[in-house]
């Protein structure tokens, strides 16, 4: 994909009349939805998925008629600022990503960097980018992750995407294994959160999927990264993604109960909203320090710190004798040859910094930005 840049600004005042249009649309959409539930959800098994939030719906490499690795590529795409702290990251991500692109079992396509600073960076002839705009200022309220799905709905409508799937990716991802197309037709593939849990707040859900659209186990157990997607679905669902997370946001309410994860509920509940349910894949993703061994998981996602004494103990919640945590560096990026971890730390962190390890030694001008 050719990187594009934006050449102007849209008026707040466009801004606020789309969102109200995404608002009135998505009552619009609840009423088509009633009338169609019944017969997408009788094509839809859910026992598994709401039993454990990690099993499969079918067999995701002996369903028939698929089409083999390599031959179904999904364009990698991953919203971000131009804040030092967001910059590394990417760098390091869109490292990985060239690395494993050609990998046997791939099935990476194009990579966008969707860049919602409302100008270009310092980064455009690395990675390839594409320049939106912001919400209008004060509309995320300090939220910033409430740019993430007014980001992917001017993406989606401005820029030419080969690939028939999208990977919804973040800057603190990095691609262990090659990845194929988990998706299975209509069906997107997810990793399930812990923390996501829409059963346990279905009084708060209730306010934007109502009783009438189905049981609340109809929301699924996600955030909107990591998914892959097609494209075709997902410009369905990110228009009603943007209204429902503002809606929520500006509910006190809402706000208070899914904090830092409101977002992720958005594009859960949009998604249910449109009759749309994910394969959940457990091996999508793994998160040291909790997860403790990469093994055949495709991307890890470092979130957490982790902190550990000498002894390889962790010591979670404590600035440890040993640590790798990604907001030591909120204004630049790390140094290059990190300390590796004591001995009996696991593997999972042991590969994480190795990961960084080459990547900032092979990423030219690393320390300059």
């Amino acid at each position: 994909m050719i990187p594009r840049k934006n050449m102007g600004r849209v008026s707040p005042l466009l801004l606020i009349l789309l969102a109200l249009g995404f608002f009135f649309a998505t009552y619009n959409l609840v009423s088509m939805i009633i009338h169609n539930r019944a017969t997408r959800s009788n094509s839809i098994s859910t026992s598994k998925n709401n039993n454990d939030g990690g099993s499969e719906w079918f067999d995701p490499v002996q369903e028939s008629g698929l089409k083999k690795p390599g031959e179904r590529k999904f364009h990698v795409a991953l919203t971000a600022t131009d804040a030092p702290y967001s910059k590394w990251q990417c760098r390091i991500m869109y490292y990985w990503y060239k690395r494993m692109k050609e990998r046997s079992g791939s099935d990476l396509g194009g990579f966008t960097r969707v860049l919602h600073s409302g100008r270009p960076d310092n980064l455009m002839e690395e990675i390839p980018t594409f320049v939106v705009d912001p919400l209008p200022e004060g509309l995320d309220r300090g939220y910033i992750v409430l740019n993430r799905p007014w980001a992917f709905v001017q993406w989606l409508d401005k820029a030419k995407i080969e690939e028939e799937y999208i990977l919804m990716a973040e800057p603190d991802h990095v691609f262990a294994n090659p990845l194929p197309n988990l998706a299975r037709g209509d069906h997107p593939a997810a990793y399930p959160f812990f923390y996501i849990k829409p059963s346990e707040n279905e009084k708060i859900i209730r306010k934007y999927y109502t009783e009438e659209l189905g049981p609340v186990t109809n929301v699924d157990p996600i955030g909107n990264s990591p998914v892959i997607i097609k494209k075709s679905i997902f410009e369905k669902i990110a228009p009603t993604w943007m209204n429902v997370s503002l809606r929520m946001k500006d509910d006190p309410e809402t706000d208070k109960a899914f904090g830092w994860v409101l977002e992720m509920y958005g594009y859960a509940v949009a998604s249910a909203l449109h009759g749309v349910r994910h394969i959940l894949r457990k091996d999508f993703m793994l998160q040291p320090p909790w997860d403790l061994e990469v093994g055949k998981r495709f991307i890890i996602h470092y979130t957490y710190g982790c902190d550990y004494n000498m002894k390889g103990e962790l010591t979670y919640g404590k600035i440890g004798e040993w640590r790798f945590d990604k907001r030591s560096y909120l204004r630049g990026p790390p140094p290059k040859n990190l300390s590796l971890p004591p001995p009996g730390v696991p593997e999972s962190v042991v590969r994480l910094v190795k990961m960084v390890n080459e990547a900032t030694a092979n990423i030219p001008g690393w320390e300059t930005e």
